[in-house]
């Protein structure tokens, strides 16, 4: 019995995006990739609620310290917002404690990926039915420009006068080593592909991880530049869905094949290939390397992955936790507190 499923509702009413808009004053800097990906969660979620008999209280949206972090504020669901890398240990909590909740999480590139690393890599391991969604503007904003951990190497920032020095993190890669079931990866502006994930997210029971591509105008503007600009968009990224060929390309001529257990770019009708040699995306398939090289393509030598690249079924922590609680309620001889007492080795005190 899967957890999406143990408590849903079918009288649940039609919701809009504007339900889902709070009456906060939303405090992003103006042209902040952030507006995008909140736009795109409220018009996902009505979606969200009606697939899956949800009512809006069962939504909570939960994050730690960031610009993305202020994302609770401008939801009219519940929220929490924590401190900093402590999102995902909250979120996790919640689940547990209460597995009838959506649980959203808001986290920047900072706050999942440095300070709050470990508990990044362990909600994945453990397959905890969340969904995080990680806001990736490659620089510390809220705290005036410092490299992240996805800064590239070489940037110049506040805290890197000369260039950085250190090696960036993929985020795709490393849900990939904590043997992750679902990530998906988009750019800011893309608002109907972003829109399409979310609900994908939610869809899917287990923990869900997608990498939000967002520009930051103030510290890091131009951030993913070079496959974000419309004009070169379609030339530099590819977007997969499941089931469809590999194909991508302002003139749809473009597309990928594996040659000797690598990935190609190719061009449609020369060299005698055709759409039939493309390859086809399987987001289902739980062998891990095609989805590990798709991950880790990269501007020039390839088309930067967008679309839900990973999403496999697999044994949920909250699962687990469920099915071990009722298999030793079953078997135990202890049912309250009095029969608790009265079992064992007992003495009487005179």
């Amino acid at each position: 019995m899967q957890s999406t499923n143990y408590y849903r509702r079918t009288d649940i009413m039609k919701y809009t995006a504007q339900d889902f808009k709070s009456n906060q004053e939303v405090r992003w800097c103006p042209g902040c990739g952030d507006h995008s990906v909140l736009a795109s969660l409220q018009r996902a979620l009505p979606q969200v609620a009606e697939e899956r008999g949800y009512p809006m209280e069962r939504f909570v949206f939960v994050s730690g310290i960031g610009c993305s972090s202020r994302l609770p504020y401008y939801m009219n669901t519940y929220g929490f917002h924590g401190i900093h890398g402590r999102a995902t240990a909250i979120s996790t909590g919640m689940k547990v404690a209460n597995p009838n909740l959506s649980i959203w999480q808001a986290t920047g590139d900072g706050d999942a990926l440095a300070i709050g690393g470990n508990h990044f890599i362990h909600a994945i391991r453990r397959n905890i039915d969340i969904n995080i969604v990680l806001f990736n503007n490659r620089i510390y904003g809220l705290t005036k420009g410092q490299y992240s951990p996805t800064s590239p190497l070489g940037k110049i920032t506040k805290t890197s006068p000369y260039g950085t020095v250190e090696h960036p993190f993929n985020p795709g890669a490393l849900v990939m080593g904590a043997r992750g079931t679902f990530f998906a990866r988009s750019i800011d502006s893309e608002l109907k592909l972003n829109q399409e994930i979310f609900v994908a997210s939610a869809r899917h029971d287990g923990c869900s991880v997608t990498e939000m591509l967002v520009n930051c105008v103030i510290y890091n503007d131009g951030s993913h530049r070079e496959i974000s600009d419309k004009e070169v968009r379609a030339d530099r990224t590819i977007v997969l869905r499941h089931g469809e060929r590999m194909i991508f390309g302002k003139d749809r001529n473009k597309g990928l094949v594996l040659v000797n257990k690598e990935l190609k770019v190719v061009t449609i009708g020369e060299g005698g290939v055709t759409e039939d040699d493309i390859l086809v995306h399987d987001a289902h398939t739980a062998d891990m390397g095609m989805h590990s090289m798709l991950i880790d393509m990269k501007w020039p030598e390839y088309p930067v992955a967008l679309g839900v690249i990973r999403d496999v079924p697999d044994k949920t922590y909250d699962d687990n936790v469920r099915d071990q609680l009722e298999e030793v309620r079953a078997k135990s001889t202890i049912h309250n507190m009095d029969e608790l007492l009265h079992s064992g080795s007992t003495w009487e005190v005179k």
